[in-house]
């Protein structure tokens, strides 16, 4: 289970790796240089490796001032394929990722590492 131990802008450390590009995270893998088709919107296509994954809830951090816009049309699109999405800036997501991950949900984290 892959652990977010340290957040600061632009730099991650997840089970005691450091990032300091935007990253996927799952309980199995580490998705590296996640990019979004534009850049500070979140986009449907922009998750397409969720498809390949069983999931419960995504946790998106929207960078450390929240700049990253995620529209209500892809919350409720990933409603629909019952995957709960829980929107905050970065800092907060990943409170909410490990405490979610301690309550045994099969969480993912799309994290926006800088603003």
């Amino acid at each position: 289970m892959n652990t977010i131990e340290k957040y600061r802008f632009g730099k991650i450390v997840v089970s005691g790796e450091s990032f300091s590009k935007d990253l996927i995270i799952f309980p199995d893998e580490i998705k590296t240089k996640w990019w979004r088709k534009d850049g500070h919107s979140l986009h449907l296509d922009d998750l397409a490796i969720l498809e390949k994954k069983k999931i419960d809830v995504l946790v998106v951090g929207t960078g450390s001032y929240g700049k990253m816009i995620v529209p209500s049309d892809v919350i409720q699109k990933l409603n629909k394929r019952n995957i709960v999405v829980v929107v905050k800036n970065t800092s907060e997501a990943v409170e909410e990722y490990n405490k979610l991950i301690k309550e045994d949900k099969i969480v993912a984290a799309a994290l926006h590492l800088t603003c």
